[in-house]
């Protein structure tokens, strides 16, 4: 005897997240859609119940590769419950699929006003400033979309969640990540930071690095969003043989972007010279990985290999 279906709003609810859980996306999103009805059927206005419906079957139209639905139902869930981090990231996300990169811009800068620690939303923020700036030149934030600005009510509605609603938080080591952090950088903030990594840039080739590390410090205190700085910090501290710096910086670039050769080079290099051998091979092969023939990690790769041996 098959087993009774739920009927109830919240049995509804709960048999969709069982089997989104369980990887079979198309049917949780029935399972909210039938939800859905149920709750307007009740009639009793309940906004915060139906947003999270709309934002959980958005979440199944995204794992589908349904955009276009993931954001009308996200539009929908923030109509209910402005600002809500879930449907704000899940937009930006379909934003980004779509290649959307303005849009998806503001919903990432909007859901770090509600919460400047939501990693997803610092990395994706990220992205979007770096394929902006390549696709529509250094005068990209003058053809974004308007920002909302998040009333404090909402921040620290959002703040004041349990533990476990905060799953894509993560707390910062440096002093310039708890700073920055605490606020999300404005776009002056993100100017004057690429001013001071330009200068900083300036005295590496002048072969000034201590000055140069003070630069991207002062960079790094106006916006952390930016892996280069971190990975040409990190070239500082090599040369001042300063290794283990060297690795958090690299460690930090890499948290904005997995694929920054540099990092991953120059923190196989301090690992080398702390004689963790392991972890500098390890690092060798994940550049490998992206650029195959890049010879210089070819190169390191050969030496970190004897000491192995």
């Amino acid at each position: 005897m098959a087993p009774k279906l739920p009927n109830s709003v919240e049995g509804l609810r709960a048999a969709g997240n069982q089997s989104f859980r369980n990887g079979q996306f198309a049917e949780a999103a029935a399972f909210y859609s039938r939800a859905l009805r149920a709750l307007q059927a009740q009639g009793s206005s309940d906004p915060e119940e139906e947003s999270v419906l709309y934002s959980n079957r958005a979440a199944c139209h995204l794992k589908d590769g349904n955009c276009g639905d993931c954001i009308k139902d996200c539009t929908s869930a923030l109509a209910l419950v402005p600002f809500g981090i879930k449907p704000l990231l899940r937009r930006a996300s379909a934003y980004e699929a779509l290649e959307k990169y303005p849009q998806a811009y503001v919903d990432y800068k909007t859901a770090l006003q509600v919460d400047g620690t939501v990693t997803s939303a610092v990395e994706g923020l990220n992205r979007m400033t770096r394929a902006l700036m390549d696709s529509l030149g250094p005068e990209w934030r003058l053809k974004l979309p308007s920002i909302p600005l998040v009333p404090v009510s909402a921040q620290k509605r959002w703040n004041s969640l349990p533990p476990e609603n905060h799953k894509d938080t993560a707390k910062s080591k440096s002093k310039e990540t708890r700073s920055t952090k605490s606020r999300v950088p404005s776009a002056e903030d993100v100017e004057r930071a690429r001013v001071l990594k330009e200068e900083g840039n300036e005295l590496v080739k002048k072969g000034n690095h201590k000055k140069a590390i003070e630069k991207y410090s002062e960079s790094l205190s106006f916006s952390n969003l930016e892996s280069a700085t971190y990975s040409n910090r990190a070239l500082c501290y090599l040369v001042l043989k300063q290794y283990k710096e060297a690795v958090k910086d690299c460690t930090e670039a890499l948290k904005l972007d997995g694929k920054n050769v540099k990092a991953f080079y120059r923190r196989a290099q301090a690992y080398k010279a702390l004689k963790d051998y392991k972890s500098s091979f390890a690092d060798i092969n994940s550049l490998l990985q992206i650029e195959p023939r890049n010879g210089p990690a070819q190169k390191l790769q050969q030496e970190v290999n004897q000491n192995l041996n």
